[in-house]
């Protein structure tokens, strides 16, 4: 396979573009059949780096901020006396040590978050803020997982990625983990869960484990490594189809999928399949223009904010892709831009989606950098494709649904499998 040799690490545990600070009564070491293994509607996937530009580029999964954020009337309603009131009476009258303030102020931040039932906006500490900056250079080093802080609290993998360290070590999509190093991820989010999951290359860390149809926890003990992985995989097929895959739409992909795709173009395939599953998102700039890509005039996708304000996006004719016989794969582990990307395809009839229901995030979030180095992500606006249909908490119902046993061996693959006899057959 032809792969482009531009790297972007994936993220060791998928520190991702999603959050979640969802405080869950879990409990480390009971039994099973006290955890709750349903999919809740709304949930967060963890898997790719944070685009953070510096520019007002626009996100998917995240807009940088153009100014910062001032005090309004409501704010400014708080009741900070009645907060004052609780913190002398804490410090008259309980009885232990209290944290410090900072660890008050930020609980108190917390708790304010958790009462808008929305694990999106979160607050981030300046420690897991600073890994957010860390995702920007292109170091990562950890498990190689891509991971969600489920809507009721419970970290669950994904999806280990292929011959890392997360598999090697026995982890299974749909685990949920306890424990790190013998420390309770109750109560933590995301970023704070996925700190304690990260670390240098060739050490190890201890995780302990709930998995669906085991009566009883367990441990699993993983050695961190490099994680790197390809942009962009492309490649010619024996059937005479051409094949591209997707990892994240970064700053580049737009530029590289369409190089790929004239190459692949001038050696006069029958088809092409467009391989997003397991693509967290990325930025919206790169969504609109790879759609474009494949589509002629009409609308990518819609926009709305808290305000009912509304702003479309919109292809152009003329170019590479238009016309090739075309099939996408998504999963559950293809959001947010994926999703863009592959619903105004569906939507205006141009390809099939092929594999399972994508994740379903639907909403865009602002990081405000705080004063103290912190971060402040606010849910938004939410996003509708061309049909008007809301992907937030739903996601993409494939046109042929194909799922992925567990014990699939390693060199099979029978989404990728179904899409080429889908071609076949046209």
């Amino acid at each position: 396979m032809k792969k482009i040799l531009i790297w972007a690490a994936a993220i060791s545990i998928g520190i991702g573009l999603l959050t979640g600070t969802f405080v869950v009564g879990l409990f480390a070491g009971r039994a099973l059949d006290q955890f709750s293994f349903a999919q809740p509607p709304a949930v967060e996937i963890t898997t790719g780096p944070s685009h953070q530009e510096i520019t007002p580029e626009t996100e998917v999964d995240g807009v940088t901020p153009t100014k910062d954020p001032t005090s309004s009337s409501e704010a400014a309603a708080l009741d900070v006396e009645l907060l004052q009131e609780v913190l002398t009476l804490l410090k008259q009258d309980f009885y232990g040590e209290l944290p410090g303030i900072e660890k008050l102020s930020y609980g108190a931040i917390r708790g304010m978050l958790m009462t808008l039932e929305d694990p999106y906006t979160s607050f981030i500490s300046p420690d897991i803020a600073d890994i957010l900056r860390e995702d920007t250079s292109g170091e990562f080093e950890g498990i190689g997982a891509t991971v969600r802080m489920r809507e009721d609290g419970y970290l669950e993998i994904v999806r280990p990625l292929p011959e890392h360290p997360a598999e090697m070590a026995g982890l299974k999509a749909g685990d949920l983990v306890l424990t790190v190093d013998e420390q309770s991820i109750v109560g933590l989010g995301l970023y704070e869960a996925i700190s304690l999951i990260r670390g240098p290359a060739d050490t190890k860390v201890e995780l302990e484990i709930a998995r669906p149809g085991e009566k009883d926890t367990f441990s699993l003990i993983v050695t961190r490594a490099r994680i790197e992985m390809p942009i962009v995989e492309a490649e010619m097929l024996e059937e005479g189809f051409a094949y591209i895959k997707l990892t994240e739409f970064d700053a580049n992909a737009g530029e590289l999928v369409e190089k790929e795709l004239r190459e692949l173009l001038a050696q006069n395939p029958e088809g092409l399949i467009f391989d997003l599953r397991d693509n967290p998102g990325g930025l919206l700039s790169q969504s609109i223009r790879i759609s474009d890509l494949f589509l002629d005039k009409g609308l990518a996708a819609i926009e709305r904010d808290s305000q009912g304000e509304e702003q479309r996006f919109y292809t152009h004719d003329g170019d590479a892709g238009e016309t090739i016989l075309l099939v996408v794969l998504v999963n559950g582990g293809s959001a947010s831009a994926s999703e863009i990307v592959a619903g105004a395809l569906q939507d205006r009839g141009r390809a099939s989606l092929i594999g399972e229901t994508t994740l379903g995030k639907g909403s865009v979030q602002m990081p405000h950098n705080l004063s103290d180095g912190s971060q402040l992500r606010v849910t938004i606006a939410r996003w509708f494709t061309p049909n008007d249909n809301s992907i937030h908490g739903t996601g993409l119902t494939p046109d042929i649904e194909v799922t992925v046993p567990d014990d699939t061996p390693a060199d099979e693959d029978p989404q990728l499998e179904r899409a080429i006899e889908y071609l076949q057959e046209r």
